[in-house]
């Protein structure tokens, strides 16, 4: 009886972020519409690396999606403090749904070449930079309990991994049997359970801003405001050293599918999914942890797993083994990001909290297309293992170096609260 008692309380405790009507309904549609993502993007990377076997095209595929999104994203921040950004999510996913359209229809017909692929990528990426600033704050919008939202943020990335873990199997077993072309039709259809989402979501009356500013005064306030809050901005840091240097391992995952592994689609999907198995177990030790948890320390934990995951993998030439080593690097992959983003926002003032994230998107977005055009090139010349093995190294001294300034940044707030006593 106590036993049941207390696996009631500890499922209330993980899933608390439900008792909120909008957060259920959003969560609802975006695991349909994320698992849609996630198999179109594990489907685009293989069809790129299969038209050009080449690591470096796969890098220069990531870097076409994701730098429009740096290159707007600070404009999209500015949208989302203006607007509703619930408005402002139903036009970017219904673009996001036209654009997967696109991608199927030529596919389909069997009339695409690699700048179409590209062009259409960047189109997709020109609407993250919008869709991000504006998603990412409304989820503190949409839980009423504010003790809940790191729950909440906690349980979206459990969403994401989850999508992870399923889209790039499913994709690996459509490709195979049915090709890319259905990948980016079921992508597309995902999206009106997400726009019904939205839809029947109810948000107190949108007021707009007393006093509008011009676009360059308020992204000079974002930019003033996180030069004041160094633990906001030491985070953007961090996460723009681990978008250009350790994320972009994944530009990597279809050279060791085909070449290492000797392997096919599908092999690249299970690889993609054992790594999105252990980002959803990571999300999950997240949203059950306790409150008032050392997330700092979480931090630093996860980037030296994700170090280790980078290091036992690119070590490992049997595919079966390959396997509970892309768990462990999953692991660690997401919840540094995750993890970041719920100090974040927990951190940051209201009417900043869009421009902020526009920041991290910013960091995020620019930094991933750059480091998978770095990575791609280096794994070129040294080969996929010794450059993963590189950046396994890199991530364990990333996170070396940010347990000394959070030590030295708790000692100097140690001494200053000496000094007032």
């Amino acid at each position: 009886m106590t036993n049941n008692v207390q696996k009631k309380n500890k499922n209330e405790h993980t899933f608390r972020a439900f008792r909120n009507r909008n957060y259920s309904l959003f969560f609802t549609g975006q695991s349909i519409s994320q698992i849609g993502t996630w198999m179109q993007r594990t489907a685009v990377i293989w069809v790129i690396y299969s038209l050009t076997h080449s690591a470096s095209m796969i890098g220069f595929a990531v870097f076409a999606q994701q730098f429009p999104a740096f290159l707007f994203s600070l404009f999209g921040g500015v949208i989302a403090d203006r607007y509703p950004r619930y408005k402002i999510l139903l036009v970017t996913q219904t673009a996001s749904m036209i654009q997967a359209i696109l991608l199927a229809a030529l596919i389909l017909t069997n009339h695409y070449v690699i700048w179409e692929m590209l062009t259409l990528s960047a189109i997709l990426g020109t609407i993250n930079a919008f869709d991000v600033p504006a998603r990412q704050p409304m989820v503190h919008e949409m839980v009423d309990d504010k003790a809940d939202l790191a729950n909440a943020i906690s349980l979206n990335s459990a969403m994401v991994n989850l999508a992870r873990l399923i889209g790039p199997a499913l994709s690996g077993m459509v490709l195979q049997k049915f090709g890319a072309g259905v990948c980016f039709v079921v992508n597309a259809v995902s999206f009106i359970a997400v726009i019904i989402s939205l839809l029947l979501m109810k948000f107190p009356e949108f007021k707009l801003p007393a006093v509008k500013k011009k676009v360059t005064s308020e992204l000079a306030e974002g930019l003033k405001y996180l030069k004041q809050t160094p633990a906001i901005s030491m985070l953007i840091l961090l996460m723009l050293c681990l978008s250009l240097l350790i994320l972009p391992y994944d530009t990597m995952e279809p050279v060791f599918a085909k070449v290492i592994f000797k392997g096919n689609a599908a092999t690249y999907g299970y690889i993609s999914g054992c790594i999105g198995l252990g980002a959803l177990i990571g999300s999950f030790l997240l949203a059950s942890a306790k409150k008032g948890i050392n997330l700092k320390m979480v931090l630093i934990l996860s980037i030296a797993t994700l170090g280790m995951g980078l290091i036992l993998f690119s070590r490992t030439s049997y595919f079966a083994l390959a396997l509970p080593c892309a768990v462990i690097l999953g692991l660690g992959s997401i919840t540094p990001m995750s993890t970041s983003i719920t100090i974040i926002q927990m951190e940051a003032a209201a009417n900043m909290r869009g421009r902020v994230m526009s920041f991290v998107a910013m960091a995020y977005f620019g930094m991933i297309p750059l480091g998978s055009l770095l990575i791609g090139t280096i794994s070129q010349k040294l080969g996929a293992p010794l450059t993963m093995l590189c950046q396994g190294i890199a991530a364990l001294v990333i996170a070396v170096c940010f347990s000394v300034i959070l030590k030295s940044d708790r000692q100097e707030l140690k001494e200053k609260n000496h000094s007032i006593i």
